[in-house]
């Protein structure tokens, strides 16, 4: 029954008519899709009018005449109004108490039940509160006003917010643009006192490097020239001459290696963090060689790891995975690689698209940074790759940015938010696996571990200064 009359409350708001608050009577139907009486919708469009506007939703139309009569609309009124007169019949015959066929008086509050005075007496209702029918509909009808006193102080207040929300008396947009632009200032300020520092420091090393070139030139002009001397001329200015010789020859490591340049970018590890990603190591890649500790954080070379007695550029290098592999996506992860002298960081990925392989590197299935420490200096060097240059301090902690769909690996320096090495268009096909190598040991050494840095791991120059 009460889907019965929620279904003919609702037949009803949609065949009475918004104007005269009526059934339909020769109900019209505009092009807004709003109907009416016809009677009621022509006093509405007065004639002479410059707009004939639908009264419920406003919608201007442009027709100017009255719509034909919508027969459909007019059989649904008609149905609708004899449907209405039956359940009034119906809930005429329910507002009786079926055992004595008597009219309800009373009303049970404990079950919400209308009563004949007699119906009161039965053990079910015993102990309940229970009002005559008149004072129990008064006493509700009053909690319904002062609901509806309520709900009409919330809507008029939500009609003010949004009234500030349409007329704020911020214009946000105008601040935030404002914002952004200050930011894209200095940002550009930044780039600028960057690049200019990029031009110092090439002209420095140019300069650098053509006074060892004259250093070299103005040498060998003079062995030429001693070398015509008499003998005993010759005996005489030899032996300074020769180490003159020796120590120009000793700057030529200083003048020709390039030095790892440093060129922190404002907020670029913040921006980075964004893509973090929280890696773990694969248990089943550890060896005698790497060792990985139960974390999955950590890994060491192992004692089975050959120590050569000199360090070379065909060293013996042995890596562990991660357990993540990626097939898409931009990611970033970090290592601490602080007490490693030597270290290797990049990614494994077996299969590139062969159309545009031929121009990286002959398909490399490896993309690495690599740490090499020797005779007391350290070099960072990549494979593929030309970067070969010298450090001025070993690396704390190495940042490791991966963008798939662009084909980008990145390295970075998280202590200085500068660049070391990015790998432009690797034509990935999946999966890319991150690897890791934490040697090869130096002779004499116990290297420390290497450490996958946690998602919520962060490094800064005051922190690290500190440790």
């Amino acid at each position: 029954m009460a889907a019965t009359v929620k279904f003919l409350k609702e037949l009803q708001s949609e065949i009475t008519c918004s104007i005269c608050r009526g059934y339909f009577y020769e109900p019209v139907t505009i092009r807004c899709g709003h109907s009416f009486c016809r009677a009621c919708l022509s006093s509405s469009w007065r004639v002479g009018a410059p707009d004939f506007s639908c009264p419920q939703c406003r919608q201007v139309s442009q027709d100017r005449e009255i719509p034909l009569v919508n027969r459909h609309l007019a059989e649904l009124t008609e149905l609708g109004k004899e449907l209405s007169s039956n359940l009034t019949q119906i809930t005429e015959g329910q507002n009786q108490c079926v055992t004595h066929k008597e009219p309800f008086k009373l009303f049970c509050e404990e079950d919400q039940t209308a009563l004949w005075v007699t119906c009161c007496e039965t053990p079910e209702h015993g102990g309940h509160k229970i009002f005559p029918k008149e004072e129990a509909a008064h006493k509700y009808r009053g909690e319904l006003q002062h609901l509806q006193i309520r709900l009409g102080k919330h809507l008029e207040e939500a009609e003010q917010l949004l009234a500030q929300e349409e007329r704020p008396a911020m214009d946000w947009h105008e601040i935030i643009r404002g914002e952004f632009h200050r930011l894209h200032c200095l940002l550009m300020e930044e780039e600028n006192l960057c690049f200019k520092r990029i031009r110092q420091e090439q002209k420095a090393s140019q300069d650098r490097l053509y006074q060892y070139m004259q250093s070299l030139q103005d040498l060998r002009q003079e062995l030429q020239e001693v070398g015509h001397q008499a003998n005993l001329d010759l005996l005489q200015d030899a032996k300074e001459l020769l180490g003159r010789s020796e120590a120009v020859l000793a700057q030529q490591t200083k003048a020709i290696t390039p030095e790892m340049r440093e060129y922190p970018i404002h907020s670029l590890i913040e921006m980075l963090n964004r893509f973090r990603v929280d890696l773990t190591l694969d248990p089943r890649s550890a060896t005698s060689c790497v060792t990985i500790s139960e974390d999955l954080k950590h890994l060491k070379a192992g004692g089975s790891w050959q120590v050569e007695s000199k360090t070379t550029e065909d060293s013996t290098h042995h890596y562990a995975f991660a357990k993540q592999v990626f097939r898409s996506g931009t990611l970033y992860w970090e290592v601490d690689v602080t007490q490693l002298p030597q270290w290797i960081l990049g990614i494994y990925t077996p299969h590139l698209k062969r159309k545009r392989a031929r121009n990286v590197a002959s398909c490399a299935s490896v993309f690495l940074l690599r740490c090499v420490k020797k005779e007391g200096n350290y070099y960072l060097q990549t494979y593929p790759g030309p970067l070969n240059h010298q450090m001025k301090s070993p690396l704390p902690r190495v940042g490791v940015y991966l963008e798939y769909s662009l084909g980008t690996l990145a390295f970075y320096n998280v202590l200085q938010s500068s660049l070391i090495y990015k790998f432009h268009s690797i034509p990935f096909k999946a999966p890319v696996i991150p690897i890791f190598s934490p040697g090869p040991p130096l002779p004499g050494t116990k290297p420390g571990p290497m450490i996958l840095c946690p998602v919520d791991s962060h490094l800064c120059a005051c922190c690290y200064s500190s440790q």
